[in-house]
């Protein structure tokens, strides 16, 4: 959430981000509630000190009469006012956190995600000398996807995976734990990209798949919770997506400054609800409710977090490049972006069974957003500061396998494997 100080003194560019992110809440009703907050607030303080005083001098032999009845009259209205207080504090807590944070001077003022802006489209969309198949009726015809045996075991929205298909994607999972992990391709892609940021390599991690509710809520990822699965009489959520869980680990500590950044490569399966979604896109494996992911996630200082965050998309560019996968970057609006964001960005994959660019990844830049109620600081010269978090998307790989069948598919349904792919499959030239 944001630090009230930078509301009340930044009301104007707040409210407009209130706005532009189409958020239902009201600065100006915030706002009043501190002043009377900070109000109650001094009166309690009075009131406790004088309470204080009155039982120390109730210590010292018998109290006389107007004494007693004056703590008396303390202790009541003090207990008024605490609870005028806990009420206007519950809902300054409550209206604080549906203040969005403020958009990049960069991102695109826009209400709806049809503002987003196309900023570089890259390789051409791939050509075929036979009409394409998209990668449901590919993956039907050569037994790698099987949701009607899913539905009965669990219900829609679920598949098995199976066969060429489940090694095609451990092949892309240990292709990017390689490549991320390996400090000459994390400076190749700085180089490349002329950054000046650290070529510290990733830490790869299995998070644990569920969440409690006020990590969850300290991440301002819980929201909507149509789209979550909550477990029955736990207070625990099954995670949508790694970030969830690796952006919520460090809660409550305090890093020293020549720890970071500090990069997590978190690989788990996650679960969405995806509710309201229909249409075409329940026939193939595109909105499924459970899928596996490969996340990136830093914590870094203000001072190079948005650098952090060119890196991040570096890095998926990179990736889409070496599976030689036609895509354009989109610059998402403010309307697009998310409450906790200041900027994100997305790349779109080409798509030839659907004949159009589908979205593959994001890459979320949250300043200090997430950090103040996760409560992790870094020590500097000038004392504890916040640390900034940034998260984007590997691979999701579901989608990913999705693009590389449906743009490396052959006539009879077979399925070149990239080049880059090829060491990671056992040589294989097609599936």
């Amino acid at each position: 959430m944001l630090d009230i100080n930078y509301i009340r003194e930044n009301r104007g560019k707040v409210e407009a981000a209130v706005i532009n992110k189409g958020c239902d809440v009201s600065v100006a009703e915030l706002l009043e509630l501190d002043e009377r907050r900070k109000s109650l607030g001094q009166k309690v303080d009075s009131f406790r000190q004088e309470r204080n005083e009155i039982a120390g001098k109730m210590k010292n032999g018998k109290p006389e009469k107007e004494l007693v009845e004056r703590g008396r009259g303390v202790k009541a209205e003090l207990v008024k006012l605490e609870g005028e207080l806990a009420e206007i504090e519950g809902r300054y807590i409550t209206l604080l956190k549906l203040v969005p944070n403020v958009p990049c001077d960069d991102v695109p003022v826009g209400l709806s995600e049809d503002e987003n802006v196309v900023a570089e489209v890259v390789g051409e969309p791939t050509k075929f000398d036979f009409v394409p198949k998209n990668h449901y009726e590919i993956g039907m015809s050569r037994g790698w996807i099987d949701k009607e045996r899913a539905a009965k075991v669990v219900g829609s929205r679920f598949a098995y995976i199976m066969g060429d298909m489940v090694k095609l994607q451990m092949a892309i999972v240990n292709f990017v734990i390689a490549s991320l992990t390996d400090e000459r391709v994390m400076r190749e892609i700085v180089e490349k990209n002329g950054l000046d940021v650290s070529v510290k390599p990733f830490v790869p991690v299995l998070p644990p798949l569920m969440i409690r509710t006020d990590m969850y809520d300290a991440m301002d990822r819980l929201e909507p919770r149509d789209d979550r699965y909550k477990i029955e009489g736990e207070d625990l959520w099954l995670q949508g997506s790694a970030e969830h869980v690796l952006g919520s680990m460090h809660a409550g500590e305090i890093f020293e400054k020549d720890e970071l950044p500090l990069r997590y490569l978190g690989y788990a399966t996650s679960f969405r609800q995806e509710a309201g979604t229909y249409g075409k896109d329940m026939e193939g494996i595109i909105r499924m409710h459970q899928f596996d992911k490969l996340e990136m996630e830093s914590f870094s200082t203000a001072e190079t977090s948005r650098s952090e965050h060119e890196l991040f998309v570096a890095i998926q560019r990179w990736l889409l490049e070496k599976l030689a996968l036609p895509y354009q970057v989109i610059e998402k609006c403010t309307f697009d972006i998310g409450k906790p964001d200041a900027r994100a960005i997305d790349m779109e994959v080409w798509l030839p069974g659907q004949d159009k660019y589908r979205e593959t990844h994001t890459a979320d830049y949250m300043t200090d957003y997430q950090s103040r109620r996760l409560n992790i600081r870094v020590k500097t010269k000038g004392g504890l500061e916040l640390v900034h978090t940034n998260d984007a998307t590997a691979f999701a790989l579901g989608r990913i396998m999705i693009a590389i069948i449906e743009n490396y598919q052959n006539e009879d349904m077979t399925v070149r494997v990239p080049e880059v792919l090829k060491p990671f499959i056992n040589g294989k030239e097609k599936i």
